[in-house]
């Protein structure tokens, strides 16, 4: 079946020049002493907010420069469809962007940065998709008042590239082993099965029939990537979800390695001590450890659902983070992989919703070291419901990552994992569904 057309519109290569000549004591606050940021908005989307470095006025940005990008907005057919659709009473189609000297954030509810300029960048969307790429501007833009033949310039590259993405739904939650639907237009066309299951105290490496004659040689990496004893207190454990293909051949697995405790005193799963899952491929007739999530449930105001996930080289090399961010316990929320992209916190320091992290145990981001001549621009998105909601999650993986079925069903084992880390992370005071509690839990 053929992929789902997406545009990836990216935001990037800001800077900021402002003469020394305009810089009235009352009129500019030059960047040189203080920080400058911007509000990127695209009708329809969520504000994204960049950093925007200030370059000496003597300076040009350097031709090549590697392309740093700020914010990106993901449009499906639908966004596509109304943007050209747009009546001619509405007006163009305009990317904004006001630009602020100053700190981010609210003092006392007031904003804290000082509005110096806006620019708005005319979009023509019609066709992007297959086209190789599309710039609709790149280079310097004079922003503010004049002064003395004088006035700032804003530095910014705004581009549209085709990102085609397979799309799945599942038809149900996880946790009930539901089939899983590949998506085209109106078009469903089921492609894997799921089979929900809780691995027993005499059998923790179980994951499905197929492979059981191989698993004892599982143990050994298992335990060295979790902890698989028994703890007293509160706990939820042994949760295991494997994906299958039609002639029911097992393609993926996700399995709890560390379980999931109340911390101490409390009756939530602590950022000092998550649970984690593993994400599994078939190889050489056993499972591999591919991917490794964490989860935890946040403490303070925002209450979320904190995780993290990793790359697992092989040869035993240290996890590389591809995302580190929380989503809303009550509204759940997307997770996202998008190497390049502020809309993921594990890659560069602007994203409204994730904080601002760098890579650990993989020195740069440089696209020379694994897993980056892999993986590049979007990964990945999954759909996450919050507590209490009926879970159906949508999954889209980039065509350019996916070579066979395994792939794609790797991401689909980690969506459910995730989805899975939102009740394993509810409070031990609420009480879980069903089908998420071994028999002698729903007898005590």
């Amino acid at each position: 079946m053929d992929p789902c057309p997406f545009v990836r519109l990216t935001v990037g290569n800001l800077a900021l020049k402002i003469p020394v000549a305009s810089k009235p004591a009352r009129s500019v606050v030059h960047p040189s002493s203080s920080p400058c940021f911007c509000k990127i908005k695209l009708k329809n989307f969520p504000l994204q907010t960049a950093v925007v470095p200030f370059i000496p006025p003597e300076n040009q940005f350097p031709d090549g420069h590697v392309h740093n990008v700020a914010a990106t907005f993901h449009l499906n057919k639908s966004d596509l469809e109304k943007f050209a659709g747009k009546s001619i009473f509405a007006g163009k189609l305009c990317l904004r962007i006001s630009i602020y000297t100053g700190r981010r954030g609210t003092t006392c509810g007031v904003n804290s940065g000082r509005l110096l300029a806006k620019v708005s960048v005319p979009l023509d969307l019609a066709g992007t998709e297959s086209r190789p790429s599309t710039v609709f501007h790149n280079g310097w833009i004079s922003v503010g008042k004049e002064a003395k033949g004088s006035s700032a310039q804003f530095h910014l590259n705004v581009k549209a590239e085709p990102d085609p993405r397979f799309v799945f739904q599942f038809d149900g939650e996880p946790e009930c082993s539901p089939q899983v639907f590949q998506i085209q237009g109106k078009i469903r066309q089921p492609v894997f099965t799921c089979k929900f299951s809780f691995r027993s105290t005499g059998d923790r490496n179980q994951r499905s029939r197929s492979l059981q004659s191989d698993l004892g040689s599982s143990r050994s990496w298992l335990s060295s990537f979790g902890s698989e004893r028994e703890r007293p207190g509160k706990e939820r454990k042994g949760w295991s979800i494997t994906v299958h293909d039609l002639s029911g051949s097992p393609v993926a697995a996700a399995s709890m390695s560390t379980p999931f405790v109340a911390s101490p005193g409390s009756d939530r799963v602590s950022r000092s001590n998550p649970g984690s899952w593993l994400i599994l491929r078939p190889g050489d007739g056993t499972w591999k450890p591919w991917g490794r999530l964490e989860a935890w449930r946040e403490r303070g105001g925002s209450d979320g659902l904190g995780y993290r996930f990793e790359l697992i080289p092989d040869m035993g090399a240290a996890g590389i983070v591809l995302a580190e961010s929380t989503l809303s316990s009550h509204k759940g929320g997307k997770f996202l992989i998008d190497l390049g992209s502020s809309s993921n916190g594990r890659v560069t320091p602007v994203n409204s919703n994730s904080p601002a992290c760098s890579p650990r145990s993989s020195g740069d981001y440089g696209f020379g070291l694994w897993p980056y001549c892999l993986y590049r621009g979007f990964v990945m998105s999954a759909s996450v419901e919050g507590e209490s909601k009926c879970s159906k999650p949508s999954v889209e993986v980039s065509v350019q990552h996916v070579n066979c079925t395994e792939d794609a069903a790797a991401f689909v084992a980690l969506a459910a994992a995730l989805d899975l880390s939102m009740d394993a992370c509810r409070l031990f005071s609420h009480r879980l569904r069903k089908e998420l509690c071994q028999p002698h839990d729903l007898l005590s």
